[in-house]
């Protein structure tokens, strides 16, 4: 599961979504969930989330890595990790 906190009024937040549906569609098999900040604040601050975007990977429900920023490289270098290591499971 691939969580992106982010924010309707943060500009790195609309910098990256294109990049993140277009990951959706890329891999299927992962789960792709976002969680807009403002309207989940109790939620997030269980995620410690302190800056926008911020990127939970978790696999059953613990998280396994987090990316914090809109950085579309790591971003998308995180997700091939995590869908190869899905895929020999």
């Amino acid at each position: 599961v691939v969580v992106k906190f982010s924010a309707t009024w943060c500009k790195n937040c609309k910098e990256i979504a294109a990049t993140y549906r277009d990951l959706a569609d890329k891999y299927p098999s992962l789960v792709f969930l976002s969680v807009d900040v403002d309207e989940m604040t109790e939620f997030c601050t269980s995620f410690d989330i302190k800056a926008t975007p911020t990127f939970y990977f978790l696999r059953s429900g613990q998280p396994m890595d987090k990316l914090v920023g809109a950085n579309k490289v790591e971003l998308r270098r995180k997700l091939a990790t995590i869908a190869e290591l899905s895929a020999r499971m």
